[in-house]
């Protein structure tokens, strides 16, 4: 049995599940989230509460049977709470600033770089140069956090550059003036 894939998946109120056509709805306050699954999963809703079971013991369906779980749980959550991911960007003139759908950032390069923000994702930026990216589903906050972090990635002689709030930089010791 997978260890995660046994864990069964709380459903909080206000959350509407359905399985249809190989396809997880799951609606909420938040808003709606779409996925596909393969057949050789099985939900089954016992009230405030889905299990996850599987048609076989194959290896490529005891995998699909913790990812499913995982997909639906990571689904639950964004719909009732959502997801956010915090990036930090550290450096002299650098900073960051929301205009419309645009992030306008100040990066050290001749020009500064604009990235369009996603549908369905929320960005906002402080004078502290903290980005804050939100939104219900998963995949895509973690996705447009890695974007933005690929445009100036963290280097280890000063720190400047941009890097996640939890992240930890290691420091490279610069050269030394003996001969």
């Amino acid at each position: 049995m997978s260890r995660i894939g046994k864990i069964p998946v709380k459903v909080p109120k206000g959350v509407k599940i359905s399985f249809q056509d190989e396809l997880i709805t799951v609606e909420g306050p938040k808003g709606k989230l779409t996925q596909k699954y393969h057949p050789v999963v099985t939900f089954e809703n016992k009230g405030e509460e889905i299990i996850v079971g599987r048609v076989n013991e194959e290896k490529q369906t005891v995998a699909f049977h913790g990812l499913y779980r995982n997909l639906l749980n990571n689904m639950v959550v964004g719909v009732s709470d959502g997801f956010s991911k915090a990036l930090i960007i550290t450096g002299v003139g650098y900073r960051a600033e929301v205009q419309g759908k645009l992030l306008s950032m100040s990066l050290g390069f001749s020009n500064d770089v604009f990235v369009g923000i996603p549908d369905g994702l929320a960005v906002t930026a402080d004078a502290n140069g903290k980005v804050v990216v939100s939104g219900i589903s998963k995949h895509q906050v973690g996705e447009f956090a890695s974007q933005i972090r690929k445009l100036r990635l963290p280097e280890p002689y000063k720190g400047k550059g941009i890097r996640y709030e939890d992240e930890q930089i290691r420091r490279k010791v610069g050269k030394s003036g003996v001969k």
